[in-house]
This record gives C-alpha cells, structure tokens and sequence, in this order.
C-alpha cells in the first residue's frame, strides 16, 4: 500500500441525471437516484421528455392537445417530486422538461451539464428488445456511467 488514507466520501458522482416518464421503472430511478444524490451530495437533475414523434405526425390543433398533455404530465411529475422531496433529506435539484427524443435530449443535458452519473427505467415495451430501448443507447454512447433501474 502506498501508505495514503483511503477517504470516504470524497469521490462519487456531483452530478446526477435520472429520466422520468412517470412509468413505474422510471419512477424507480428517480427513487435511486434520489438515494444516490443524497449519499453523494450530488446535485440531481430530473428530466421529463415529451415525445415529439407523436406531436410531429397531428394535426396543428392535435398537436397543441399533444403538447399540452405533455406539459400537464410535467407538471404532475414536478409536483409529485416536490411533495415527496419535502419529506426527505434535502437533495440539491432542477426539473427540466423538454420535447424531444428522450435519447438526444437526456444526452445534451448529461453533457451540458458535465453528468458524471445517467439513471434511467427499464424499458417495458417489447419492440425496445429488437431496436434498443433509451437505456440501451446510453449506454452504448459510452460517455456517462449509466445505471438502468428496474
């Protein structure tokens, strides 16, 4: 041994980047995520993704339903963030919702943000096993440790 304490606590992830859909898988990662925030004091950023895909194929008043569903879903997720953050150990975290591709957009907030952890839910739709899930494509992006949550 080179004769250096080894110190507890000082090493881990500062940044912490979970998506959230309101899926139970990805209700689960934000629990994990939540818990390794906490044990790291790291700073957690929640993001919620609306798909564009669906908005992008409606007509222009069907797409502003879409969108507007979209941010009703957000604002139940921050709010259901909140309640539960009130009754937990303080946790330094932002909300961000976006449209987009979950893929692209968690990507670009993992790396504007310099995320030295990515926690997302395990996909629970059959078609992700032949075209890769949201998961499968972080990790094979290869630039954050990711961590997929049942």
């Amino acid at each position: 041994m080179s004769g250096e304490p080894f110190e507890y606590g000082i090493d881990g992830p500062k940044v912490i980047v979970v998506g959230v859909d309101g899926s139970e898988t990805s209700l689960h990662a934000g629990a994990y995520a939540w818990g390794l925030a906490r044990r790291s004091d790291a700073r957690l950023i929640v993001v919620y993704v609306s798909p564009v895909a669906a908005i992008s194929t409606l007509t222009p008043g069907g797409a502003a339903v879409m969108r507007e569903a979209g941010e009703e879903v957000a604002a139940e997720l921050r709010a259901e963030i909140e309640q539960r953050a009130s009754g937990m150990e303080a946790v330094r975290y932002e909300f961000v919702s976006e449209v987009g591709d979950a893929y692209s957009v968690l990507s670009r907030v993992a790396d504007e943000n310099r995320a030295d952890a990515v926690v997302v839910g395990a996909s629970a739709q059959a078609g992700h096993r032949l075209i890769g899930s949201v998961a499968v494509r972080l990790v094979r992006a290869g630039r954050w440790p990711v961590t997929v949550v049942p």
